[in-house]
Order: structure tokens, then C-alpha cells, then sequence
């Protein structure tokens, strides 16, 4: 490696840490990470921020390393000729090799008064919005939670656990993602708290008011806050920069992780997709993809060929509410199985799969603080400044906004 060789990471959630720390090991290898955030938030826990169990945010410096420069700020256009990307702050962070890890976020579901008058829980803010409304709310007052995936499931049931008149519309079934065998037990602490299922037949939302939603069957539930968890989208970041991404915006890669439009960007997490072998958006994958789109990046600056990324996958740990839980077990390859373990020991090991990921970030971060400082500029005074010059940063001119 000649020289020292810069690396910018966009977007500071789990893939995006693990991956600025595996690259901060190495000496000549000088990394910043781009997030919009001064925190790193745990999407895995903030249906616990809404009924305030945790507050979902860990600050970076337990996270990052701390030979990362962290620059609080968003990304708005990559310019893949001339390696830089601009900023909405107003610069641009130049590059040799670029990590795209923008995460996602809710899903626009389409259906009317969706936008208007439904909460979301899919990011730290629409989740600290639900949380002032729920507030704002008698404790009497109907909940609607529509989606039954892992986020609805766990949002319904920490707040049927709180005391919250809860409504679960899940569609054609309750836990798509989990096996027949396994949403039996789900079915059952659902209906131990009180929460009230819709599913199958007539079980679609068309309509979502201020005081209520309208079902296909012509049924209209009250709901003083609607909750929507039903899908997820990711930025338009790649879409606007004239890079390759599939119908749902996520960037197209090979199976190294590297884009097929530029061999200098790489990507990682719930914001990419490797045509010949899709995996789920989930934390599971993008703690595994972090490290992966590292060493992609660093055997490319090492001159090497980077290998395919080989992923396993164990299951879907879901709580339900503090008290219980379940874990649905897979096959390496994702597929679900009849294994599971429910109660109060899947709530326990749900509880040690979130702390066991923290502690992972947290390991990752003294690892990459540990490594000599050779060739590296920054230091932890400036982590949250905009990019100062020595760092290659260009101020922005017309061209970069998008």
C-alpha cells in the first residue's frame, strides 16, 4: 500500500460501523464516516424507545473508533468520476474508495391518509414522534399497529404490555417471516395481552383517518394512533447519483459487494443488493456485510481480488414486550425452520442477541483505536466538525446539489 488511501463510509448504522472499524485497523488506510446523526442509533430497540424501556441511541464514541473521523452531516449526491460526495451542509468529502451503507427507512405504503395520519417506527425520529403522541393519548385510547412482520409484532406487543389498547392488522397472516409452527406461540402471548388480530380475508388496510382505518371487508376500526410497519424503503442517494440500483432503489452489486457501475464503491447493509444472491434487510445481514465490504475495499487497495461474501443466518429473535419472547431458528441460508424458544427464555435470548450486538460495536471500536496511528490525520477533537481541508474537502459549487 503506497501512501495513504482514504475511505468514506455513508451512513453510521450497523453496517456502516462495522464497517468504518474493520477499515480503521489498517495502517495507510485514513476513514470518515458521513452520518446525519451525532448518535448511533440501535433500529433493533426502538419499539423499547416508544414505550420508553431504552432510548435506542448509544453514543459514537463507544461505537467508532476512534481513529474514524465522524462528520455529522448527509450525503446528497455521489460523484463517482471525480470520487466525492457532496453534502447537504455545504462541501464535499473526496474519496479513493466509498462504502454506501445508507440504511433504510418506512416504506410510503400507498394507501390514502397513510402519510398524513400514521406513525412510523421505523427510525429514530418517527419513532420519538409516536412516542409524544402516545403520550398526548389517554391510555384508554385504540391503537392501531398495521403489518405484522418482526417490527410490528414487537411494537404491538410492548404496548399492549404497557397497558395500550392494541389492534394488530396484519394482512393475509400474522408473522409472514416465521414458520406455521412458529406463530403459534406468538398468536398466544398476543392474545394473553390483549391484542386484538386481524388477518386473512378483508384483513387489507384502503384507508388510514385522523381517528381511525378502513379495512378491504369494509370494516373501519378506531384508532386514536395508527402505527404503520409494513415495508421499508432505502434513500434515493444511488438513484440520484446515476448509479445502478433495482426496483426498489437499492444499489445493484456483484457478489464482492462492489457496485456494478464503479469498482471504487462498495456497499453494505439494507441499502444494496447482490443480484445472484439477495438476503434479507435485516441487522443480521448488515453486521455480516460490514466486515465483508471492508475487506472487499481492502484487498482491492492491496491489489488483490476481492472473494465472493458468504453469509449464515440463525433465525429472528423477537420480544414480546419484556416478559417473553421468540426465537425462530433457521437454516444457514435463511430458510425458517420449526425450531423456536418462547417465553420468558426467548425474551432472555432476545435480550442477549441485542447486547451481544452493541458489545460486538463496541469491540469492533477498541480494535480500530488500538492500531498504531501511522498515517492517520485526525484525532478525536474534530470528530464532529464538517471536513476540514487537510481531509480533501472541496467546498461545494451548484453541480453538487441535487
Amino acid at each position: 500500500m503506497n501512501g495513504n488511501v482514504e475511505v468514506v463510509v455513508i451512513g453510521g448504522g450497523y453496517g456502516g460501523v462495522t464497517a468504518a472499524n474493520s477499515l480503521a485497523r489498517r495502517d495507510g488506510v485514513s476513514v470518515t464516516l458521513v452520518n446525519p446523526r451525532p448518535h448511533f442509533v440501535s433500529r433493533i430497540r426502538l419499539h423499547q424507545l416508544v414505550t420508553g424501556s431504552d432510548d435506542a441511541v448509544e453514543d459514537f464514541g463507544e461505537v467508532l473508533g476512534g481513529k474514524v473521523r465522524l462528520v455529522v452531516d448527509t450525503a446528497t449526491r455521489i460523484d463517482a468520476a471525480e470520487r466525492r460526495v457532496s453534502l447537504a451542509g455545504g462541501g464535499t468529502v473526496s474519496y479513493d474508495h466509498l462504502v454506501y451503507a445508507v440504511g433504510s427507512g418506512a416504506a410510503d405504503p400507498g394507501v390514502p391518509g397513510a402519510a398524513e395520519f400514521a406513525h412510523w417506527v421505523s427510525d429514530l425520529e418517527g419513532a420519538e414522534r409516536l412516542r409524544s403522541a402516545l403520550a398526548a393519548t389517554p391510555a384508554s385510547a385504540p391503537v392501531t399497529v398495521v403489518g405484522a412482520g418482526p417490527t410490528g409484532l414487537e411494537t404491538a406487543a410492548e404496548l399492549a404490555e404497557a397497558g395500550r389498547e392494541v389492534t394488530l392488522v396484519c394482512g393475509e397472516v400474522l408473522g409472514p417471516s416465521l414458520h406455521a409452527r412458529v406463530r403459534r406461540p406468538v398468536a398466544r402471548r398476543l392474545a394473553k395481552l390483549g391484542v386484538t388480530v386481524f388477518e386473512g380475508s378483508g384483513a387489507q388496510v384502503t384507508e388510514v383517518t385522523c381517528d381511525g382505518v378502513r379495512l378491504d371487508g369494509g370494516r373501519e376500526l378506531p384508532s386514536a394512533v395508527t402505527i404503520w410497519t409494513a415495508g421499508f424503503r432505502v434513500p434515493d442517494l444511488a438513484a440520484r447519483s446515476g448509479l445502478r440500483t433495482d426496483t426498489e432503489g437499492r444499489l445493484v452489486t456483484d457478489a464482492t459487494l462492489t457496485s456494478v457501475d464503479d469498482m471504487r464503491i462498495v456497499a453494505a447493509g439494507d441499502a444494496a443488493v447482490m443480484t445472484d444472491r439477495p438476503f434479507r434487510m435485516s441487522c443480521q445481514a448488515a453486521v455480516q456485510l460490514g466486515p465483508a465490504a471492508a475487506a472487499t475495499v481492502l484487498r482491492r487497495i492491496a491489489g488483490k481480488t476481492p472473494a465472493p461474501v458468504r453469509m449464515f443466518f440463525a433465525g429472528q429473535c423477537l420480544s414480546l414486550g419484556r416478559n417473553e419472547g421468540v426465537t425462530q431458528f433457521s437454516y444457514p441460508n435463511d430458510k425458517v425452520n420449526a425450531g423456536r424458544i418462547s417465553g420468558r427464555t426467548g425474551a432472555g435470548v432476545k435480550e442477549i442477541a441485542c447486547r451481544f450486538t452493541l458489545n460486538k460495536l463496541v469491540s469492533g471500536a477498541r480494535k480500530a483505536s488500538s492500531r498504531a496511528s501511522h498515517g492517520d490525520r485526525t484525532d478525536r477533537t474534530d470528530r464532529l466538525e464538517t471536513p476540514r481541508p487537510e481531509h480533501r474537502t472541496t467546498p461545494s459549487d451548484s453541480r453538487g446539489a441535487a
